[in-house]
């Protein structure tokens, strides 16, 4: 018969511990950089519109490509994530229920 564990008992593991801390150092880390991103962004549109309007080429400024790398930067950030859950997080995961029976 398989032991039955308790939430203290899952809370209390160190395999568990160790996914949690894993898990909110990187959703931190990641969060803050896509907030800076963005808010950066926006702090410029605020604070240096002529800058923005600066034309690169024709009817081209200089916010536009601004603007898409901050979209691409989003992207990439979220591929990041995706790849660390993809060959850590899945890993931990699947550790932590096989040592719980789950």
């Amino acid at each position: 018969m398989r032991k039955k564990f308790t939430t203290r008992d899952i809370l209390e593991d160190a395999d568990f511990k160790s996914l949690s801390s894993q898990k909110n150092t990187i959703s931190v880390i990641l969060t803050i950089l896509e907030l800076s991103i963005y808010f950066g962004f926006i702090a410029l549109i605020a604070f240096n519109k002529p800058f923005l309007a600066s034309k690169l080429s024709g009817a081209i400024t200089i916010g536009i490509p601004i603007a898409v790398g901050t979209i691409i930067l989003s992207w990439i950030l979220t591929g990041i994530y995706i790849r660390w859950a993809n060959s850590r997080y899945d890993t931990l995961v699947k550790k932590v229920k096989e040592k719980l029976g789950a």
